[in-house]
This record gives C-alpha cells, structure tokens and sequence, in this order.
C-alpha cells in the first residue's frame, strides 16, 4: 500500500510505503480497551473524611425504654452516626483507596494503536466519524511542513490538499455544554478535527486550529487515533513521521 506525499501547493511530489502497521486488523474491542485504559491514568483519587458524620457523642440506650437501639445524642433524642440519621454517615462513601487504574496487557496495547492506525488510513472509518477530505488516505506532506511557522502558511497548506473545510466543521461545531459541566471548566463542546504527526518537532503553528491535535510520531497513542474510543480519525503525517513509524 503506497500513499501520495503532497507538496505544500497541493500537488504530487511522490509515493512512499506506509508502515506495516497499517496492514493491521480491525479491533474496534481492543481500540476501545486501550482508550479506557489511557483515560484511567487521568482520574484523580478521591473520598469523604474518614469520620464524616460520626464524630458525635451519641450511644444507644440500651433495652428496657421501648425505643430503637441507634446511637442517640446524650442531651436529647434524636438517632446520629447511623446512615439512616439525619446529619448521620454515609452508608458506602467513596474512598480513595479505589482502584481507578484499569490495566491493559502489552501485546493488547500495541495491537490497538496499530489497529487504531490503519484505521486512519480507511475512507470508509474516517468518514463514518464525519470527517471532510477529498482524495485518498493517509494525507501525506512533504517534511517542510513541519518547517511552516505561520498558522496562515498551514492553512494555506491544508487547503491545498483538500482537508481544511474540516477544521471550519470543527469550529462551527462548538457549542456550550448541557448540564453542570458547564460550570466546572467544561463550558464548551467541540468536535475533533485533524490529527497532524511529525517527525520531530510538533507543529506549532496548528496549535491554534479548531479541534486540530499537533503530536510528533513518538507522543502517538491510540487515544489521539481514535477519539471517544472511535476509530478512524482523519490523521495528517509527514513524510520523516511515516518513516519513524516504520522504524518501531
């Protein structure tokens, strides 16, 4: 399988081989596995104070009143400590002793980000997800690409190869978030856009762009591939990117 390198203007310069890795199967399971397991790494512990609700003075009274053997306060009546009391503890609060982290074998791993990878070069996948492009996939630049360090430059250069009208889906997209997230550093929603891998300096200058990701081939994970755990992300490499890759 051979894929088209693009020159900055848009037109062909050349082929190159794409790396054996996007000969892999599908395994949408082992996508989703190993996004899961990426994701668990970023959750953050956390639980009540461990006496929360039963630092009271409360005891039971013992039988022979005719009353319920909960914990009451000494200066009255009323039931505290227990969970069925009012101001009373948390029957099953969350502790931070929790295992958060979900595990994922080696072999697993490497076997989804190089499903997840050749799952960016399906036309079929990549448009399932809503993505916009012209021509046939990957999209390849030549290695001065990663020399542009204007964000004009690097939309002149995806609008040459036919994929810019993605970005503009992805920035009209952006919406504010239903729900209490709003309020909690979630405000806004917005689609993914490109993926753009380089060789070995991320591209800056696309750092900006609406829903574009800007990684070097060995910050590539099967997240950035498959977003949500959905494959088929439409992905920009550059040529030293590809080859790298090939190089794993």
């Amino acid at each position: 399988m051979k894929a088209q390198i693009l020159t900055l203007d848009g037109t062909v310069a050349g082929d190159i081989d794409l790396p054996e890795a996007f000969y892999e199967e599908y395994r949408p399971d082992l996508i989703r596995k190993a996004v899961h397991a990426l994701q668990s790494t970023r959750r953050q512990p956390h639980g009540t104070y461990p006496y929360a609700g039963i630092e009271s003075s409360a005891v039971g009274w013992g039988s022979g009143r005719g009353a319920s053997h909960v914990p009451r306060i000494r200066s009255g009546s009323r039931a505290a400590k227990v969970p069925q009391a009012k101001g009373g503890r948390e029957a099953h609060p969350p502790v931070v002793e929790k295992v958060l982290l979900q595990r994922i074998n080696k072999k697993e791993k490497k076997k989804a980000f190089r499903s997840a990878l050749a799952a960016s070069a399906s036309e079929e996948l990549v448009r399932a997800r809503g993505h916009l492009f012209p021509g046939s996939l990957p999209v390849v630049f030549e290695n001065s690409f990663e020399n542009l360090e204007k964000t004009a430059e690097v939309i002149a250069a995806l609008t040459a190869a036919g994929v810019f009208p993605d970005v503009e889906r992805s920035k009209q997209s952006r919406k504010v978030r239903a729900g209490r997230g709003k309020m909690r550093g979630r405000r806004y929603k917005q689609r993914k856009s490109l993926l753009i891998v380089t060789g070995e300096f991320p591209l800056k200058a696309a750092q900006n762009l609406a829903g574009v990701d800007v990684v070097t081939f060995d910050q590539l994970n099967t997240e950035l591939l498959a977003p949500g755990t959905l494959p088929g992300r439409l992905t920009v490499f550059t040529e030293s990117a590809l080859m790298k890759l090939g190089g794993q």
